[in-house]
């Protein structure tokens, strides 16, 4: 039986994302896998690539073929150099830790409480002042009116 390490699409229309597994060549792309030795998802920037390296080494020691892409993305994280023993090559690009959510909530709300009120009563103050002009110009037509009388 003929084995080889491919990728099993997942994810929606326009948003790929991919789980490298071992399966039998005679599979489909999407089919039954043998084990799931790896995740890769090109859409995020930098490609998010995370893969078993022991297991991948135990495959490839067995003789498991990678198709094409699955060997590219061998060689950007390392294990087809150990396999071949091949210099290793520079490490990849890893996005930077998100910062943590409830912290960021609670910095903001910290500056919320030492702002001044200012906005608050300058809005209390443009409410008042369209009342204050309604005010004569409602004299006015009561004159106006009283004066044709």
């Amino acid at each position: 039986m003929a084995v080889k390490i491919k990728l099993k699409r997942l994810g929606k229309i326009r948003t790929p994302q991919y789980r490298i597994v071992v399966a039998d060549a005679r599979t489909k792309r999407d089919g039954r896998a043998i084990e799931e030795i790896g995740k890769y998802h090109p859409k995020e920037d930098p490609s998010f690539i995370q893969v078993k390296s022991d297991r991948v080494q135990y495959w490839l020691g067995v003789g498991a073929q990678p198709t094409e892409s699955v060997t590219a993305i061998l060689r950007v994280t390392g294990d087809w150099q150990k396999f071949k023993g091949l210099p290793a090559p520079p490490p990849m690009k890893v996005a930077a830790p998100k910062a943590d959510r409830r912290a960021l909530f609670e910095a903001a709300h910290k500056e919320a409480e030492n702002e001044p009120k200012a906005a608050t009563t300058a809005s209390r103050k443009r409410s008042e002042k369209p009342a204050e002009e309604a005010k004569p110009a409602a004299e006015a037509v009561e004159t106006t009116a009283s004066d044709g009388a």
